[in-house]
């Protein structure tokens, strides 16, 4: 059984360092290219960049008792001019509608406001089936102004979502090149002063957007659920309706864009912020979902291994992605902690023999562990610092080796949801809001 373990650990390692390391340094590689590992820079060079793309714009915001963050969220998309925001209340029972009717008052024109109003049994059943209830709606009124779908894009926005200045201009100029299909902003945690929430922004404004950087050399970006552009012919092009009743509806959605031969990228120039998931028992909710998501997403591999219209290199890329929990983060979850008692208590060398025993045994196999597990984090750590100019070495050297611990988050909402999907249970609760400032803006 230890050796069993032992080749195991060497195996999960040699997969999960290079992806790491590969990934994070072609991250690195495409922020520094374009300017913008440092947030500083971006402030300074974002506004206006793309300005001019013609482009017909629907926002698509699905929303469930969202009364304390939808005021703002509209006014915002609003000042976006030539765009069209459709709220879609998805069986509200506090008055979402009436304050997102209310953020429109005086604007011109204020029908470029709609709200979808969604009751019964119709309502309620997932963010894909919310949205879809909006395409409808957006097909007809393109077609009623002329407009040719190839120039129409719709955006997914949360109704605590926040876009920098200068976004939708960004985002729209990578339509310019007629085989994007979808364009997804990276994301940002605004209110990050507790822990949870600064793990939450080193995660989604470090980890997962020097991943989306890198991934953009493919054009293999993942969709999420906040700050999504897609064009409306890509759309019009897939079987069915757009949204799948997927755990992960945006994943699943960038998934078959890329099978049917678009590309899906991402900018360095601009992002779209939002509310950090402030306790645990929300967060592990929100994380098992989407482990949940992802993991089922493996359903989506033969379509994209048959398709005729994915590269080799996109399909591998595409592949290595959705294995991750299943290759990595489960195993690794086990082995961890075989690890950790090797050096703790056991007898055997753990990882990799050392040929030594007694105290310079455990010296080495500590130096070891510690080199293979917090390495990683460090390197994080670091780079969060450099690309928010916000904390200091030391904060980013503390938060790096509490990253090790975070960790168990995945670790544990990946079991979870194999248990879910075990028992066949796919609903879930979603995300509560949290009030805050009408003026509160990410904090560079």
């Amino acid at each position: 059984m230890q050796q069993m373990f032992g080749w195991l650990s060497q195996v999960i390692l040699a997969l999960a360092l290079p992806y790491f390391v590969l990934t994070m340094a072609l991250g690195i590689r495409v922020a520094h290219r374009s300017g913008r590992l440092n947030t500083q820079e971006s402030r300074r060079h974002v506004a206006g960049r793309g300005a001019g793309v013609d482009n017909a714009l629907y926002f698509l915001v699905p929303c469930l008792n969202e009364a304390v963050v939808i005021g703002e969220t509209v006014k915002r998309l609003l000042d976006e001019p030539q765009s069209t925001v459709i709220v879609i209340d998805d069986g509200s029972t506090d008055q979402t509608a009436a304050h997102a009717r209310a953020a429109a008052i005086g604007t011109d024109p204020t029908s470029r406001l709609v709200v979808l109003t969604r009751t019964g049994p119709n309502s309620r059943r997932g963010k894909g089936a919310a949205l879809n209830a909006a395409f409808p709606f957006v097909v007809e009124d393109v077609a009623d102004r002329g407009l040719d779908p190839s120039t129409v894009v719709l955006a997914v926005m949360d109704a605590d979502g926040r876009l920098s200045p200068g976004a939708v201009s960004v985002a729209l100029a990578l339509f310019a090149d007629r085989s994007v299909g979808g364009v997804q902003l990276v994301v940002r945690i605004r209110d990050r002063k507790k822990l949870v929430a600064q793990f939450q922004d080193i995660e989604f404004w470090l980890i997962s957007a020097l991943s989306q950087f890198a991934r953009s050399i493919c054009g293999t970006v993942s969709l999420g659920g906040n700050g999504q552009f897609t064009r409306l012919s890509a759309l019009q092009g897939l079987a069915g309706e757009p949204w799948t009743n997927s755990l992960t509806e945006d994943l699943d959605l960038g998934l078959r864009l890329i099978s049917a031969g678009w590309r899906v990228t991402t900018s360095t120039d601009a992002y779209v912020d939002q509310q950090a998931v402030d306790t645990m028992g929300r967060l592990l909710r929100q994380r098992t979902r989407w482990y949940q998501g992802h993991m089922s997403s493996i359903g989506r591999l033969p379509e994209l291994w048959r398709s005729p219209e994915v590269r080799e290199v996109a399909v591998l890329e595409v592949s290595s992605y959705l294995l991750v929990p299943w290759l990595i983060v489960l195993p690794w979850s086990i082995l961890q902690q075989w690890i950790i008692y090797q050096m703790v208590a056991g007898s055997g060398h753990g990882v990799f023999a050392t040929g030594l025993s007694g105290v310079p045994w455990r010296l080495s196999y500590g130096a070891l562990w510690y080199l293979l597990s917090f390495a990683p984090n460090l390197l994080i750590g670091f780079v969060y610092a450099r690309r928010t100019n916000a904390i200091s070495t030391g904060r980013a050297l503390l938060l790096g080796h509490l990253m090790i611990v975070w960790n168990y988050v995945g670790y544990v909402a990946a079991w979870r949801a194999i248990a879910r999907m075990i028992r066949g249970h796919h609903g879930w609760d979603k995300t509560t809001r949290s009030t805050e400032p009408a003026t509160q803006v990410v904090a560079q």
